[in-house]
């Protein structure tokens, strides 16, 4: 693709054209490449893979040279809303290191029992339908070309509707799905026999599309009352459904084991965590880890939910992981906010490059507390499994509430779901194949009825849709109103014509977020805050996270709410964007020819905080760059200031001015203009005001060569410098100063 596409907004409309078409370039999971060994920069990473070619770095990465190593195990970032504005989501995720795409929620794919079609709203996040999934795969090649590499979409292979499914994501270039049929069981109340043989179904097909399963036993942390307590349960489910994904044909390479940590701060994390961790990859060890995230303790603060985040990956690193999970806590605050997405990759890459190479440095004390741990919660697994032998087996276990008991086992505190072998959805439905059976599928799992004497089983029918896409029955929408092409309809104008408005879970929504200190309990500043954001002008305000100081001095809050604010960007008065030298080129030219810099508060004015950032090499300022800087004090005189800058030599005067009453700002820098003149150094020294009520345009109209405001740092003002003295002798890239 031309680089210039990737600065513009996909074309939405143009990714469902001729979707009946469209076939996946490619079926089956894909790990990264791991690179041992990787310079970039100035740095040699261990644990990494290939870099992108386009992505967002983080934010550090300014004083590294723009650098953005990616980690040798797969990202998460898990997506939820409507197809429309998930798709721009994963786009977002991508460039900032994703490469595993879940959609899920926002309704449970596991409580429909059969396949839908179109895109009906009702059914938003969850990659259920063909229109949904086949539109998705579509946006994820594009995005792929885009980073460079290949992204995993994924979604779920569970509930009634569990082999339909199956057959669906294959067909549709799905990468990659939860399936485990003891969620089902435990978690959905479906019929035991039926999960069972649901999912050797649905296993098998998943197998004839090389699609990775991520299993689904981490949900007894998420329901236990005390998950700490379940980890001896956790292993013997993973157990289960690794074994039974083996016996069904599933390669142990797709296998991936969904692991969480039981615990979260302020319970003593690493220590109850760490133990289980190192257990399952020692049971484990053929098996893939896809580390996840314990949302069990999350509501709405993302400072906890990050911190929480960062302890967990310390984990995978200590350990092992081939998938990285990613975490935000949008549960907690009930609306998909992207950013917050975006953020969680953020925060793995972050820690997981940060932690690179740390166990060539510590490792593991398994000669002490850990390994005695470790041992005893392998010992209670084994203890687990040999007593649901004894009862008679899984079912018998289950009717006899053995899961989800917030025991440590061997204790039970008889608080275990129940769920009868008879009972639960869709009881009854197991019946033996009809003499003439046949498979409507190759990938299959058992036998048909009907004679083969050569070649495939769908032979017999001239192929199926697994062998020949062709043959696929694609439906574009069934609903006439409630379906993607209306809803597109109704932002097409705001979005072709650059119109925007703030959002968070769907193009346009308006959505804004603020926050605000209270000096008030909790229940006062709750409400005080809502009627401050209705005076503001929100509408449907709603607290969406509340944080006590003090039972008596405050309390911080978020509030979510709408504005009905669209801005026509073709009318925003903006400055043209003048590009930054690279550090190093500064760095180069200074060295090539020193330059020095006078700078002070001008007249009466006692702001010096401000300047000495932008000299300051501790703050990245002028000095960082080489450049020799004399700062003469505060409350200097003009007349003062160009005398040194005559003394010293000076190729430039920089002059702060924070006080702006009576316009002395303005009036102290046409002065020093004016005083410049009468010296005979104006066209010998560039002349740069600064301050808070300072614009390059009121600098410029004074007779400075340039003025800088808020958010200035001292790289901008070092690549003006070299640029100037450039233009100064007649360079021709000073024209861009």
């Amino acid at each position: 693709m031309n680089n210039e596409n990737y600065l513009q907004r996909l074309d939405i409309e143009k990714i469902l054209e001729d979707l009946e078409h469209y076939r996946p370039r490619r079926k089956g999971w894909t790990w990264r490449k791991k690179i041992e060994n990787l310079k970039m920069g100035d740095f040699t990473y261990r644990q990494c893979s290939s870099p992108l070619h386009n992505s967002v770095p983080l934010p550090a990465a300014k004083a590294f040279g723009g650098i953005d190593p990616q980690p040798d195990c797969v990202i998460t970032s898990e997506i939820a809303w409507r197809l429309e504005d998930d798709i721009r989501r994963m786009r977002m995720a991508a460039w900032h290191g994703a490469d595993h795409i879940m959609v899920i929620r926002t309704t449970g794919q596991s409580h429909i029992d059969g396949l839908i079609e179109g895109t009906p709203m009702g059914v938003g996040g969850i990659a259920i339908s063909r229109k949904q999934i086949r539109a998705t795969r579509k946006a994820l090649d594009m995005i792929e070309d885009e980073v460079g590499r290949p992204i995993n979409f994924h979604t779920y292979v569970s509930g009634v509707a569990g082999p339909e499914m199956a057959v669906l994501c294959t067909e549709e270039g799905v990468n990659g799905a939860h399936q485990d049929p003891q969620y089902n069981v435990l978690y959905r109340n479906i019929n035991m026999l039926r999960s069972f043989v649901d999912a050797a179904e649905a296993k098998r097909v998943m197998v004839s599309g090389n699609m990775a399963q991520i299993d689904g036993g981490h949900n007894a942390n998420a329901t236990a009352s005390k998950p700490w307590k379940v980890m001896p349960e956790l292993f013997v489910q993973h157990a289960i459904n690794c074994l039974y994904s083996v016996k069904v044909g599933m390669p142990r390479e797709n296998i991936c084991l969904s692991t969480v940590p039981p615990e979260a701060t302020p319970a003593p994390d690493l220590r109850i965590n760490l133990p289980y961790a190192v257990a399952l990859r020692q049971l484990f060890s053929n098996f893939k880890m896809r580390a996840q995230m314990n949302t069990k303790y999350i509501q709405s603060d993302t400072r906890e939910a990050t911190v929480t985040h960062v302890l967990n990956v310390l984990i995978s690193r200590l350990t092992s992981a081939d998938i990285q999970s990613t975490i935000t806590p949008d549960e907690g605050r009930n609306v998909p906010w992207h950013y917050n997405s975006v953020s969680g990759v953020d925060t793995g890459k972050q820690a997981l490059i940060g932690l690179d190479g740390i166990t060539d440095m510590i490792e593991l004390k398994m000669n002490g507390e850990l390994g005695k741990k470790v041992r005893e919660l392998k010992e209670r697994a084994i203890l687990f499994l040999e007593e649901i032998l004894e009862m008679g087996g899984y079912f018998a276990s289950v009717e006899a509430r053995y899961f989800i008991d917030s025991g440590f086992y061997p204790e039970r505190l008889g608080d275990g779901v129940i769920r009868r072998i008879d009972g639960g959805a869709s009881a009854g439905t197991i019946v033996p194949r009809d003499d003439d059976y046949m498979a409507p599928v190759c990938a299959h799992f058992g036998n048909n009825n009907l004679p083969i004497t050569s070649g495939k089983p769908c032979d017999l029918i001239g192929s199926c849709t697994l062998c020949n896409p062709d043959k696929i029955v694609y439906i574009d929408e069934l609903d006439p109103e409630d379906n993607v092409n209306n809803r597109l309809k109704q932002t097409y104008r705001e979005r072709k014509a650059d119109i925007i408005r703030p959002e968070v879970a769907e193009w346009g929504d308006g959505t804004v977020l603020i926050s605000m200190f209270l000096p008030a309990s909790e229940q006062v500043a709750n409400f005080a805050a809502l009627e401050i954001a209705r005076q503001m002008g929100l509408k449907e305000p709603e607290v969406i996270h509340r944080l006590v100081m003090h039972p008596a001095e405050g309390t911080y809050l978020e509030v979510k709410g709408r504005v009905d604010i669209a801005i026509d960007t073709q009318k925003l008065d903006m400055p043209e964007e003048v590009p930054l030298l690279d550090e190093e080129e500064i760095k180069d030219a200074v060295k090539d020819a020193p330059l020095k810099v006078v700078a002070a508060t001008l007249g009466e004015d006692e702001h010096s905080v401000g300047i000495q950032e932008i000299l300051n090499i501790k703050h990245g300022g002028l000095e960082k760059f080489g450049i020799e800087c004399y700062f003469l004090g505060t409350s200097v005189s003009l007349e003062k200031i160009a005398d040194a800058a005559i003394e010293l030599n000076a190729g430039a005067i920089l002059a702060s001015t924070i006080i702006s009453h009576s316009d002395v700002h303005r009036i102290n820098m046409r002065k020093l203009h004016d005083i410049c003149v009468e010296k005979g150094i104006r066209n010998k020294v560039a002349l740069i005001g600064g301050g808070t009520q300072v614009t390059d345009e009121m600098a410029r109209k004074a007779g400075l060569d340039a003025g800088f405001g808020r958010g200035t740092n001292g790289h901008m003002v070092a690549s003006f410098l070299v640029k100037w003295r450039r233009r100064s002798k007649g360079s021709k890239e000073g024209s861009e100063c």
